[in-house]
């Protein structure tokens, strides 16, 4: 199964680009088939309704309103490299309960 992941940070350039890469590579090492697109914190709203991603990665706050239910994980391990193992595999485990 393919999943859609919503990186989110202030631009939509740098940081949720790391976060997203970074994502990417560790759950396709893990089997997992995933499509990343990044977007600036202003535009979380509209790609929830139109790419209605599984999941949220933000380095930056997003609001619950604009997240509109989706699962929210904070992408700043992935900057910091300061538990990157613990949130993809939290990031695995809520994959494989929607996936249930």
């Amino acid at each position: 199964m393919m999943f859609k992941i919503l990186s989110v940070c202030g631009t939509g350039v740098a940081t949720s680009t790391v976060a997203a890469e970074t994502l990417k590579e560790k759950l396709k090492l893990k089997g997992f088939d995933v499509v990343v697109k990044e977007c600036k914190a202003a535009e979380v709203k509209t790609n929830v309704e139109l790419f209605k991603p599984a999941l949220i990665i933000n380095t930056t706050p997003v609001s619950d309103e604009a997240a509109s239910g989706v699962k929210k994980f904070s992408g700043l391990p992935f900057l910091t490299g300061v538990g990157v193992d613990k949130l993809v595999n939290s990031i695995i485990d809520y994959l494989n309960s929607i996936n249930e």
